[in-house]
């Protein structure tokens, strides 16, 4: 008698916003993934919502409310990912291939009780794994989970690739593509320095490190998640070809260097009354503590800053390489080509693989590419 055979690999793909920005869009990441399951693997399909509805939904908020309840904030921005699943399982079913819609409760995203921005804190794949037992796609609402307490919350900016990673650890996934407009991740956002290459590989923990910075492609959350638990990743174009980028869970011997920037930041006083209980409450998030201030993260915030924290907009431009910031007489040279172009420095600090420069936020896309030119300049 022969042996049973090995079950089919099961694979991640998430979709962000501009994949599934209309219908045809919709149509077309479906025959994308029918693609997969026709080349002999199960698929699990993590959506974002449809083009900028999140950004919508939120603006619709803070017109019924400047500040708006955060419990109720979930429940409202939720809804934009439950759509675009049930539109990708109607069109993948006209095509003959077998899907299920399945939001992130349903997926067993169990998170912390915080909401607008909450961790994950376990997954019970049990029902996604019936799922594609027999080869039914499983398109899974990204960006979202429930709390022990049964409430809805959702993972804030990025959270759509953090489900797409904690999904594909829980079911032990051969891989985890994280599909977007652009192929990949690059030395430099290519719309600010059209010199930017392609990386072809990348550690993840040089990966976390841009996150931090404020990469597009990366969310610190998903790629320090895939680090952590050995996750394979790819970011890749959905629609476009290419190779993408393969983020390794390994480090590499060297680091490429990479340029990003950053201007949803605050400096906020440590000093200030009950500091880190407003933060927390307000959903920001605490980058460091450097002297006696606090460099905060306002993306999740969606709302105004309690007055008495008097935060103050910062800006930052981050290069990431192996051990730059043991090598002064590399990022001297893109400090020094700052101040030759005028850009006012405004702080400045390096540790490890990162160095990064304080400059006026309207000089912060003119700051990436004099760092990225000094950088990758010869010699």
């Amino acid at each position: 008698m022969s042996a049973p055979s090995a079950p089919a690999p099961i694979v991640v793909q998430k979709y962000g916003g501009s994949s599934v920005a209309d219908l045809d869009k919709i149509r077309a990441v479906a025959e994308r993934i029918a693609a997969t399951v026709a080349d002999g693997r199960r698929v699990i399909a993590v959506v974002s919502a449809m083009g900028n509805t999140t950004n919508e939904l939120i603006a619709l908020a803070q017109q019924a409310s400047p500040a708006p309840d955060r419990r109720e904030l979930d429940m409202l921005i939720s809804v934009g990912e439950r759509i675009t699943m049930a539109l990708l399982a109607m069109c993948l079913r006209d095509l003959g291939v077998a899907a299920r819609s399945l939001t992130g409760s349903q997926s067993g995203i169990i998170t912390d009780e915080r909401h607008a921005d909450a961790q994950v804190v376990e997954v019970r794949p049990d029902r996604l794994l019936q799922t594609v037992e027999d080869g039914t796609v499983a398109i899974v609402a990204g960006f979202q989970g429930v709390s022990r307490q049964r409430e809805v919350t959702t993972l804030g900016r990025g959270g759509s690739d953090t489900t797409a990673v904690v999904l594909a650890a829980a079911v032990k996934a051969e891989h985890c593509e994280i599909c977007s407009d652009v192929d990949g991740v690059f030395s430099a956002d290519p719309r600010v320095v059209p010199s930017a290459a392609k990386l072809e590989d990348l550690p993840l923990e040089a990966a976390v490190e841009l996150a931090r910075g404020g990469a597009k492609v990366l969310f610190e959350d998903a790629v320090r998640y895939a680090r952590d638990h050995g996750v394979r990743l790819t970011a890749s174009s959905t629609f476009g070809p290419g190779s993408g980028t393969r983020l390794q869970v390994k480090d590499a011997p060297t680091k490429p260097v990479a340029v990003t920037s950053d201007h949803q930041l605050v400096a906020v006083s440590t000093s200030a009354a009950d500091v880190w209980s407003l933060l927390a409450a307000c959903g920001a998030r605490v980058r460091s503590v450097e002297g006696g201030q606090a460099i905060v993260d306002i993306r999740n915030v969606h709302g105004a800053l309690p007055d008495a924290l008097e935060a103050q907009p910062v800006a930052r431009v981050r290069a990431v390489a192996s051990a730059l910031a043991e090598r002064p007489d590399r990022w001297h040279r893109a400090h020094d080509a700052l101040q030759v172009d005028g850009i006012d420095v405004q702080a400045h600090g390096a540790a490890g693989d990162v160095v990064w420069w304080q400059v006026p936020a309207e000089r912060l896309s003119d700051a990436v590419r004099v760092v990225h030119e000094a950088l990758h300049r010869p010699g």
